[in-house]
């Protein structure tokens, strides 16, 4: 078993990936209130943007049209089946009083998402911006000051010791290095500690891998079993507390 290590924040993230996808489909509304309903204090989608300027959570950023996959840049919202939600449907039907982490897909969709966080409210402390880009990440930070930088990678395209990347990220204002969890040691989780960056972990589908996690100091968990997530979280740590939006 793991020796049980700090993490670097007082209260870890525990993202649904996709929302609760185990339990629900994936990247819809049903998906995300089931996730907060079972205990998530984060959520986790990817962003793409349509041809009209709408920012809508999709992992692929295509939609099934006359027998073709249509990339939903080419469409306006519109076009796009109800089932595949809005930036701003989430926000209107789940509030926000939660941790949000986004994987950037297409940078287009950064002006109106800054735009759609900035109308709802959404504290941009909460909000996490995922890319294996630095580039992208410059980006993020231009279109929506204040939100945590996420560098979503695997240690083979590091193409350096994980200390060198560390000191890479914090000079550029990275402040997250997120790894599939098969790649995270407690000595690794330290390191990036030691530069003031969070490690966060991806692909935790099973409870031992997942208490392994939470005992050598992560920062964020993600998972499709939001269940057994927040169970391991619950034993591990305590019940997950959300964020606290407003005075």
């Amino acid at each position: 078993m793991q020796q049980r290590l700090p993490s670097l924040r007082s209260v870890p993230i525990a993202f649904a990936h996709r929302g609760a996808s185990a339990h629900a489909p994936e990247n819809t509304i049903a998906a995300f209130s089931l996730a907060l309903r079972l205990g998530a204090n984060g959520l986790e989608s990817d962003v793409w943007v349509t041809g009209d300027g709408t920012v809508v959570l999709d992992h692929d950023g295509v939609v099934r049209r006359r027998m073709r996959n249509v990339p939903v840049s080419t469409l306006a919202r519109a076009e796009v089946p109800p089932h595949v939600p809005s930036l701003g449907d989430l926000f209107d039907e789940c509030g926000l009083d939660y941790h949000l982490s986004l994987d950037i897909k297409d940078p287009a969709s950064l002006p109106p998402l800054g735009a759609a966080v900035t109308a709802a409210g959404f504290p941009v402390e909460h909000l996490w911006l995922c890319s294996p880009s630095v580039d992208v990440l410059g980006l993020c930070a231009e279109s929506v000051p204040g939100a945590n930088l996420v560098h979503s990678t695997r240690t083979s395209r590091l193409g350096q010791s994980l200390e060198l990347h560390c000191a890479r990220l914090a000079a550029a204002g990275v402040g997250t290095v997120n790894l599939h969890h098969s790649e995270w040691t407690g000595g690794q989780a330290v390191l990036c500690h030691r530069f003031g960056l969070n490690a966060f972990g991806w692909d935790l589908q099973y409870e031992e891998p997942m208490t392994n996690a939470l005992r050598m100091g992560l920062d964020a968990v993600y998972s499709d079993r939001v269940d057994m997530m927040v169970e391991a979280y619950g034993r591990e740590i305590g019940e997950p507390r959300r964020p606290v939006t407003g005075p």
